[in-house]
């Protein structure tokens, strides 16, 4: 069983350790791993990483005992003209979060999302959205933290939690 974990906010450094967790948000099902190029080379996918850290950008990132990174999640302002699948509308911040599987189930994402949604908070945001595709575990950790479904979709929905 894993030992503890610690978490601290995201910074610029961060930004390929980000990239590994988009791979792992998108490899969520057993044994339908698609490689990390195919999943970075599409913009869906890189527009969560690509020149990480902009001042709209925040994030938190969990550490084990060691100090190695284990999970992350972070938010980005994405514009009108280049959404991605969470966009909800101008000034909702658009997040993910990726946790090493050997990590999952251990309270990484749910410490993670606590932090996001205090600091989207603390920012003056108030509404948060994600995309989660449908037989997707995470989106029962999602609705038990206050997300809710706004806009079904094709094989995925998007999720809004009210901040204030």
């Amino acid at each position: 069983m894993p030992a503890s974990f610690t978490t601290r906010p995201a910074a610029q450094a961060d930004g390929g350790f980000l990239a590994d967790m988009v791979v792992e948000a998108v490899n969520w099902r057993a044994g339908g791993a698609r490689p990390r190029h195919q999943i970075l080379s599409t913009p869906e996918h890189s527009r969560f990483v690509a020149g990480w850290k902009r001042p709209s950008d925040a994030g938190f990132v969990a550490l084990d005992a060691q100090g190695s990174p284990i999970g992350a999640a972070w938010y980005r302002m994405l514009p009108r003209t280049d959404p991605a699948f969470a966009h909800v509308g101008t000034g909702v911040p658009e997040m993910i979060i990726g946790v090493r599987p050997i990590w999952r189930a251990h309270g990484v994402g749910r410490a993670l999302l606590k932090q996001l949604t205090m600091h989207a908070t603390q920012a003056g945001f108030a509404r948060l959205s994600l995309n989660v595709e449908r037989g997707n575990f995470a989106a029962v950790f999602y609705r038990s933290e206050g997300f809710a479904v706004t806009q079904p979709g094709v094989g995925r929905d998007t999720m809004v939690k009210r901040l204030r």
